[in-house]
């Protein structure tokens, strides 16, 4: 998977020492949302899947009566599958929920168009007003520009080079606090998407092998019983590829929206350094 590749110039080090209890609050965070989805998913498997009415031969737990049951008897590589899909679940809505409120309420787009035109007029006030209505990071990424453009109209001791690069600076900075938040987290949805199909395959190779090795240890192959083994089997490579599938959709949707985010962050920060560039030379 291709990752998110932007131009932005890396924080210093100073902002690098001031967001480590930052990063290691949501490090905290994160384990707790994997151990809660492993305790939860186990506790499921256990008491749901493997309850005594699931299965006909009850607390022996060897002939399943339904679906349930044929699922408990897919082995432990289950529940470990069943607890990646709730990661799955937890960190699709907390990235859904962080990247939509992140693109805004205007799309970016229309909004550096409402910015030049506002530019063009040189009424910095009424550009700011229209980064306050967009609401997003490509709006808090203008703001931050246009405070150091309007900063920089009244300053007299710089030129106008010296001024645009400055301006370029500071939307660096902005930018450069605003796209981590946007790619955290999306590791989990892409790892999933590469891990999830060979845990399934994992948990399908060790059932076969019990399968084999109950119809070695007996005189005459049963091939109902074989064919009962491998069936519960392959629900590690059902759950683990569906699994998969929903990670890879997910990672895919979500990177093409940071994609076009990251796209109005460049096209601001062009905006405001060419505007500055013909207005105020």
């Amino acid at each position: 998977m291709a990752d998110v590749k932007t131009g932005v110039a890396k924080p210093s080090s100073t902002g690098s020492r001031a967001g480590q209890p930052k990063n290691a609050n949501n490090m905290l965070i994160n384990l707790i949302v994997v151990v809660a989805c492993l305790a939860a998913a186990h506790a499921v498997f256990h008491f749901v899947f493997g309850a005594e009415s699931h299965f006909k031969d009850g607390a022996t737990k060897h002939k399943p009566a339904d679906f349930m049951g044929t699922i408990y008897t897919g082995g432990w590589v289950v529940p470990v599958l069943m607890s990646t899909a709730l990661v799955l679940i937890c960190f699709v809505i907390e990235r859904a929920l962080t990247i939509f409120k992140a693109k805004g309420k205007v799309a970016a787009g229309e909004f550096v168009r409402k910015v030049q035109y506002h530019l063009a007029n040189k009424n910095v006030d009424a550009a700011l007003a229209e980064c306050d209505k967009q609401a997003g990071s490509v709006g808090n990424v203008m703001r931050a520009g246009l405070v150091k453009y309007r900063e920089m109209i009244s300053n007299n001791e710089l030129d106008t080079e010296q001024k645009v690069l400055s301006i370029q600076k500071e939307i660096e900075e902005a930018t450069a606090l605003e796209l981590p938040m946007l790619e955290k987290n999306l590791v989990f949805l892409s790892t999933i998407a590469s891990c999830a199909t060979l845990l399934g395959l994992f948990g399908t190779v060790l059932g076969m092998i019990r399968s084999f090795s109950a119809m070695a240890t007996q005189g005459n192959p049963d091939a109902a019983a074989l064919a009962a083994g491998i069936s519960e089997a392959l629900i590690n490579t059902a759950l683990g590829i569906g699994t998969s599938f929903l990670a890879i959709i997910a990672y895919n949707f979500y990177t093409t929206i940071i994609d076009g985010i990251t796209f109005g962050i460049d096209e601001s920060g062009f905006t405001l350094t060419q505007s500055f560039a013909a207005n105020y030379k």
